[in-house]
């Protein structure tokens, strides 16, 4: 496949299926085999892939991932964005804050035969925490 066409690939998984919830397109999108080695999943493949998307979509129902910069070569895609949402769902054992949380990422995904094969994420984890309120940010008081 070309460039071109795993880069539309990869922008529908973020719109179709983290945006909007479309969970049935992961089949279509993502390798049966499929992995996320920084974000492991709790099943493999397309079911992991919804399993977590699920998770995310039930704290933060309100979800937009806004892809900012999109490289490619060969079999590879890289997307560097941002996360937000509004944290009215338990995530990670963390209860419900109404909070609004904005996330840089970072990815990199490798497509096989027109299918998500892999995938490498580099979230601000700590960013989030802080703006739960779970982590006190720098300068602020431990609550």
């Amino acid at each position: 496949m070309s460039t071109e066409q795993n880069k539309t690939i990869v922008r529908r998984i973020f719109d179709e299926i983290v945006n909007k919830g479309n969970l049935g397109v992961a089949d279509e999108l993502l390798a049966a085999d499929y992995v996320n080695h920084d974000f492991p999943a709790p099943a493999p493949g397309a079911e992991g892939f919804k399993l977590v998307t699920t998770m995310f979509r039930s704290a933060f129902p309100d979800i937009v991932v806004t892809l900012e910069d999109e490289f490619a070569e060969g079999d590879k895609v890289v997307t560097r964005g941002v996360f937000a949402g509004t944290h009215t769902g338990e995530f990670m054992g963390i209860p419900a804050t109404g909070r609004k949380v904005t996330i840089k990422y970072l990815d990199i995904w490798r497509l096989e035969n027109g299918k998500a094969k892999e995938n490498w994420v580099q979230m601000d984890l700590l960013g989030l925490m802080q703006q739960l309120g779970v982590i006190p940010a720098p300068g602020q008081a431990a609550a």
